[in-house]
């Protein structure tokens, strides 16, 4: 068993012994020691690359953490540290799983407006933070204070910023969304739940004045369609009968670029086209067709590239309609012609979930909820994921090397940190 915690270590040895050996093993080399109010002064007890039963109820622990900025390779680490047990209203947990985000990455290059601070608390030789923002949590011990938490219950972060990749965690109950019923639920479905399914849950929700009379007669349209976020407009949308245009990058063949467009149809896509057509001349014609000449109108632009696929996406949109953006994956500005703020009176704003999320907790918590019902209940699909396997012998350099290539090309699936261990 991996990372078990024991309420009394069962080595056969008397109290002034352990503790000469407590003192060796805060002098090695081999040990950090975790200081600061969740992680006691008790050091780690590894030798030799295996994990040995920690005394008194600490749980032994491992955290993906930075001291500087930089590339994932350049400045990740695996820092191994202990728990103390929880007191008042603390609770400890173990990972489940949890995704690499781009958001997570840009905090690690310190290029994201939203960085974890660093800090001290897990005894690391530097001010450090862990990386990762998204992931789901089994609580294996609670304080005596703890009131709405108990031992097996699955958590997500209530803010971001709380770092996710690692092995273990201790928490105040404050900072935990319990997952109320998690009959019928995977860790990966949780674990990837509060980022982008809620993204695309408030922008379509938050930025239009659907006519629900209107079911399956009003648009909406966006770009990077095979993201987290476009994945789950698409079903969302599906859901609530609003229709959708999808602009996808094409793949390096013309096969591949149909399998995607298919396999976006089997979500509940009305349309799948490619960015060379949303650029192409012929494209209006193409709308205007989709939509009968306008009668179905097109009320809202979901941009997550920027540059000339976001001022094609607004030129689609009908009088008095919304272009949000909560991408900039082109890195070029979004511009957007004079006539379509004044004769077509278009808004456009952008969507900040992490900040939308810090400000409302409890709208987090029911979007959270409604979403993971659809999930339940069959009508909300996984995302294709690439599972990176974190077991207590798996190399920092493994893990990082996973996070790194988060940055490459086109992926077959999301990368997913998926723990392995043991309490």
């Amino acid at each position: 068993m991996f990372s078990r915690t024991a309420v009394r270590s069962t080595v056969t040895t008397s109290r002034s012994n352990a503790i000469l050996s407590l003192k060796a093993r805060a002098a090695s080399p081999l040990v950090s020691t975790a200081a600061g109010p969740c992680c006691g002064p008790l050091p780690n007890a590894f030798m030799g690359g295996k994990r040995f039963i920690a005394v008194y109820g600490y749980t032994q622990a491992k955290a993906l953490v930075y001291s500087r900025y930089g590339e994932p390779k350049d400045v990740l680490q695996l820092h191994k540290h202990s728990i103390s047990p929880p007191h008042g209203s603390q609770v400890t947990l173990r990972l489940l799983a949890a995704p690499l985000n781009p958001a997570d990455v840009n905090q690690i290059q310190g290029v994201y407006p939203s960085k974890p601070p660093f800090q001290s608390t897990l005894g690391t030789s530097e001010p450090s933070a862990v990386a990762g923002n998204e992931g789901a949590f089994e609580v294996i011990a609670t304080g005596a204070n703890v009131k709405n938490l108990s031992k097996g219950d699955w958590v997500v972060m209530k803010q971001t910023g709380q770092g996710t990749w690692r092995t273990h965690a201790q928490m105040d109950e404050s900072q935990l969304i319990r997952i109320a019923n998690k009959d019928g639920l995977s860790p990966l479905q949780i674990s990837t739940v509060s980022v982008n399914p809620v993204t695309a849950y408030r922008m379509i929700k938050d930025f239009c004045n659907w006519d629900w009379m209107r079911t399956g007669e009003e648009w909406l349209i966006q770009n990077g369609a095979n993201s987290g976020v476009g994945r789950a407009a698409i079903q969302l949308a599906r859901e609530w009968g609003i229709k959708t245009l999808n602009v996808v990058r094409e793949r390096e063949t013309p096969e591949k670029t149909e399998a995607l467009r298919q396999e976006l149809r089997e979500l509940g896509a009305t349309a799948v086209v490619t960015e060379a057509e949303l650029l192409s001349g012929g494209f209006k014609n193409q709308v205007n067709e989709l939509t009968r000449n306008g009668k179905e109108p097109i009320r809202l632009a979901l941009n997550c590239v920027g540059g000339k696929s976001a001022t094609a996406l607004a030129k689609t949109l009908a009088p008095g309609s919304h272009l949000v953006t909560y991408g900039a994956m082109s890195k070029q500005p979004v511009s957007l012609p004079s006539g379509l703020l004044i004769f077509k009176n278009l808004a456009f704003d952008g969507f900040w979930v992490s900040k939308w999320g810090d400000k409302n907790p409890q709208l987090k918590e029911n979007t959270i909820n409604d979403v993971l019902q659809l999930t339940r209940s069959g009508r909300f699909k996984d995302i294709p994921v690439d599972e990176i396997r974190w077991s207590w012998e798996t190399e920092g350099s493994a893990l990082t090397a996973g996070v790194q290539e988060t940055l490459s090309g086109y992926r077959d699936g999301k990368g997913l940190l998926k723990f392995e261990g043991g309490d």
